[in-house]
């Protein structure tokens, strides 16, 4: 069954009026109730030649397909700045503040003497306090109030404990303790003092954080006619110490705030004016508004007609309408078309937020608009569907999607037993099977056929037993999900579209909801469901059952 992709006015369709019902017979309802389905089911251009009006919730679709396209650019240009200047920023931070920093990444970073760890809680310091000598950018020390925010250096550790790994004993308390320093910057410190008068306790250490705030202005945006945004930084270097393995990883964190600056102004530059951006995001949210009335209100009549049809098979047969032709009145072209505006006015909402400084949430804002205007596009296929050859990919997905669910959920069964197999045994020899994200990524990607010889390779033989378990382990799942399962999973879809492609081309009625609608043969052309001003669809019935009597008469004499 096509479904249409304009939003259906049944306010006005061929139908009986209830004060009007009672003078129709059985035939004539049967018959109005028939041509009602079928309107409901036919495609906009179909609907333009049965009554005439342009589609213009067509157009009102197309057009939000256009302009919420050229929103989510226009965002994404923006955010793509933001992003890489927190980025940068991040790799600035690094190779200011670490000793020894190199671009290979933070994986290796570690101190592994005492002294070490000295030494870089002093080089932090020291170039806490050269910021102006040494950075390149526009960085600026926070204030709060008129003072200087201090940076902090913090350590965690136990509260008491006394360990002799020798001896093999230890008592330890689990209650953890914070010790912290304040270091002010444009005080002519001495960063060698402060770290003597910074005693770790080494043997109980959790971790030694500092911590303190930049700000920044991203003065790109001016380039491309928008405000500049004030960045403020919040930089955590920890010391993580958590394993007391002897190894302490380095790490450093960014915390960013955006906000508005207090004052500015631009010379030699035409700042884009925000407020045509927020009216053109109020258009949107106005337009999806608008369709998400009418598709809410396409839906609530398509139910309507669903529980007219139930009421009509009820009376005339025994059979109760399966939920296959029940779930036909419910478009889930309609549905898509109700989360997509909902998301995408959310979206445009957080964005108008975001644009005015309000909120800072760009994150948030892009999951929303990007979703929104994937559903839009997606939901471009069901024009597609109007055409034969190309509606066959629909009814192959729609088709198959019950059959593909329950498949993917025995299969999940197994991918999940051989991911938790894979992270308990093989996790401790192998770097791929660590934790259970990237055991579920390697498994997924070998039944992809990537990476597979680095995943038998870079298995480490310590253990023979492990080894041999191992090859078992790859050896049974890449037969098990690349020679079976994939196969089947293939099988299935292929075999779906096969059943649809003989269906397309017997043309006989699959279901009885089609048998039903088949009986009706007026074409959209015919002007059976054209309406006038004066003519209701009870006189236009009777109208065309009276001729149909008459021509049966002459016929007959």
């Amino acid at each position: 069954m096509e479904e249409s992709s304009d939003v259906v006015d049944t306010d006005h369709l061929p139908c009986c009026e209830d004060d009007q019902a009672h003078r129709l017979d059985d035939a004539d309802e049967v018959e109005c109730l028939r041509r009602k389905i079928k309107f409901y089911f036919m495609n906009p251009c179909e609907k333009y030649h049965a009554r005439g009006r342009k589609p213009w919730k067509l157009i009102l679709q197309l057009v939000k397909v256009a302009i919420i396209t050229i929103q989510l650019v226009s965002f994404g240009l923006s955010n793509q700045m933001v992003v890489t200047f927190k980025e940068e920023n991040l790799m600035t931070f690094k190779h200011l503040f670490l000793k020894d920093y190199t671009d290979a990444g933070m994986d290796n970073y570690a101190v592994y003497r005492q002294a070490d760890v000295y030494d870089h809680i002093e080089y932090v310091i020291a170039q806490y306090g050269l910021l102006h000598n040494n950075t390149v950018g526009n960085h600026e020390y926070d204030k709060d109030g008129g003072v200087y925010t201090p940076l902090r250096l913090c350590q965690e550790f136990y509260r008491n404990g006394t360990i002799f790994p020798g001896n093999e004993t230890f008592e330890i308390d689990a209650h953890v303790e914070t010790e912290c320093l304040d270091v002010y910057p444009m005080s002519h410190f001495s960063p060698h003092q402060v770290v003597q008068n910074f005693k770790i306790h080494f043997k109980r250490l959790l971790s030694v954080q500092i911590t303190f705030v930049l700000k920044a202005i991203n003065l790109q945006t001016v380039r491309h006619r928008e405000l500049p945004d004030c960045y403020d930084f919040t930089v955590i270097i920890t010391f993580n110490n958590q394993a007391h393995s002897g190894r302490i990883k380095v790490e450093l964190e960014n915390d960013v705030f955006i906000s508005e600056c207090r004052d500015w102004k631009v010379t030699g530059a035409s700042p884009r004016n925000i407020y045509l951006t927020v009216l053109f995001d109020c258009l949107i949210i106005v337009t999806c508004v608008t369709s998400f009335s009418l598709c809410t209100r396409s839906v609530f009549k398509g139910i309507l007609l669903m529980f007219q049809y139930s009421q009509h098979c009820s009376k005339h047969s025994s059979r109760g309408v399966p939920w296959s032709d029940r779930l036909e009145f419910l478009s889930g072209w309609y549905i898509l078309i109700i989360v997509s505006d909902t998301l995408t006015i959310i979206g445009s909402i957080l964005k108008i937020e975001i644009q005015t400084k309000i909120l800072t949430s760009y994150d948030v804002c892009s999951i929303f608009l990007g979703t929104g205007t994937m559903f839009v596009w997606i939901g471009v296929i069901r024009y597609m569907g109007y055409f034969k050859k190309y509606n066959i990919l629909i009814l192959t997905l729609r088709a198959a999607f019950p059959n593909v669910i329950r498949f993917i959920c025995c299969a999940g069964i197994i991918y999940l037993g051989y991911c938790f197999c894979g992270w308990v045994v093989l996790g401790p020899y192998h770097e791929k099977f660590r934790t259970l994200n990237t055991v579920s990524e390697c498994l997924f990607s070998l039944i992809n056929g990537d990476d597979m010889f680095p995943t038998f390779k870079d298995m480490k033989q310590q253990r023979s037993l492990v080894w041999v378990f191992s090859r078992i382990y790859l050896y049974t799942f890449v037969s098990l999900f690349i020679y079976m399962i994939l196969s089947l999973f293939i099988t299935l879809i292929t075999d779906t579209y096969y059943t649809i492609k003989e269906q397309q081309e017997s043309g006989d009625p699959t279901s009885e909801l089609q048998k039903f609608l088949s009986v009706c043969k007026d074409l959209p052309k015919s002007g059976v469901f054209r309406l006038d001003n004066t003519n209701s669809c009870f006189i236009n019935c009777c109208i065309n059952r009276h001729e149909e009597q008459e021509e049966r008469l002459t016929s007959e004499a």
